[in-house]
């Protein structure tokens, strides 16, 4: 391989590490699974623990607000803590949540368990989301990232279902046993293939704060809420939406959101390969088709053929926000990639849990159509934020070519 200067590392790297980078990508299959599997397990823990399914729900939206909290918080407190041991660490405390579940004698201690996942997911997403510029030379950037974030997609799409599986064949203790031993692989997996990633430039809460001043990174910033918010106002109701609206037979919606996971995984890569083309033009074509999909499927989705070719493409265009965002991120703030990084996953994590809480009002209030049509407003407004971002991120990637900085 050629040697590479990287923009945001002054040491020329001559190597890509991708066993460094596959199993920070399977540190994120294993976290997301982790946020997201109670989902499938609702039925079977409330009971367990005498607890309504509604009650038992807060194992989800719990983890995903202490995340959201956990993400900026982490990052200023360890200060120039070598990454490396961060990610361990966190990863062991993912060991330790998911042991605490498997034993846990009543829904308080379990929940419990759900404040120490959040902290291990919001801590470490924070830091791999910006990683890939740690590990692999300049141009491998975006191909490291998507691959990171395929740990997401593959976690939707096999993570959650078969943990789900294992749950109903062997019980709900033993998916969240399963769950703690392969965080305990991954931990030991971290310590013996990542290098050293010590911070020289520890964030600190002016660097958080200069992210909001930042023209870039503010609009990616807020492109990411409108554009998480929107989506999932709609996609908590995907399910009543296909029966209802679609009138797609139950038994058929769990494939169907399977074959959603699955474009989603296809979607994460190829927006990897087109960013390194042309970045801004690959996020504001994702967010400008996203809203497209999202706004014509009360029209077109009525039925089951429609229905599936919108699903499946919506699929296919959300699965490349997240690396295309954290790529935008990663571009607007290249002095400060670590406090970008962990402002946008908060921003993520709490658009999830308001885009959830708002689209349930307004199916509550109005109907499923309606829904659509308040995530689609959201998605185009998403749409102008990126594009209102143009001038900025140009002015901040020129700025990164021509002033290597210091390592995050």
């Amino acid at each position: 391989m050629t040697t590479t200067q990287h923009p945001t590392n002054p040491v020329v790297l001559q190597t890509n590490r991708w066993p460094a980078v596959s199993a920070v990508a399977v540190g994120t299959f294993l976290l997301v699974t982790a946020e997201q599997l109670p989902i499938g397990l609702l039925s079977a823990v409330g009971p367990a623990l005498q607890v309504s399914e509604g009650t038992a729900g807060a194992m989800v939206t719990g983890a995903s607000i202490v995340a959201a909290l956990a993400a900026p918080v982490i990052p200023l407190i360890i200060g120039r803590l070598d990454r490396r041991v961060l990610l361990v660490v966190l990863m062991g405390l993912m060991t330790a949540a998911n042991a605490i579940s498997a034993v846990a004698p009543n829904f308080g201690i379990l929940l419990l368990s759900r404040v120490l996942v959040g902290i291990a997911i919001g801590g470490f997403w924070a830091v791999a989301a910006g990683l890939a510029v740690r590990l692999v030379t300049e141009k491998a950037v975006p191909k490291a990232t998507a691959l990171i974030f395929g740990g997401v997609g593959a976690a939707n799409v096999l993570g959650v279902s078969l943990g789900t599986a294992l749950g109903e064949f062997a019980g709900w203790r033993i998916a969240f046993a399963a769950l703690s031993i392969l965080a305990l692989v991954v931990s030991l997996v971290l310590a013996a293939i990542l290098p050293p990633l010590v911070a020289t430039q520890p964030v600190g809460l002016r660097q958080l704060a200069d992210q909001l001043r930042n023209p870039g990174a503010r609009a990616g910033i807020l492109a990411t809420f409108l554009l998480v918010t929107g989506h999932f106002a709609a996609y908590t109701f995907v399910g009543p939406i296909l029966q209802q609206l679609s009138g797609i037979d139950a038994a058929f919606v769990g494939p169907l959101l399977l074959g959603f996971g699955a474009a989603g995984i296809v979607g994460n890569f190829l927006a990897g390969a087109a960013l390194a083309r042309a970045l801004h033009r690959a996020v504001l074509g994702i967010a400008t088709s996203l809203t497209v999909l999202v706004l014509v499927y009360p029209l077109l989705g009525h039925g089951p053929i429609g229905a599936v070719i919108l699903l499946i493409g919506w699929g296919l265009f959300f699965g490349g926000v997240s690396v295309s965002l954290q790529t935008w991120m990663i571009t607007a703030a290249p002095k400060a990639v670590e406090a970008a990084s962990a402002l946008w996953v908060a921003v993520f994590n709490l658009a999830i849990g308001l885009g959830a809480l708002t689209g349930g009002a307004v199916v509550d209030a109005v109907s499923l159509p309606a829904v659509l049509v308040f995530a689609g407003v959201l998605l185009a407004l998403a749409t102008l934020a990126v594009w209102s971002g143009r001038g900025p991120l140009a002015s901040a990637a020129k700025t990164r070519d021509s002033h290597p900085t210091t390592l995050p």
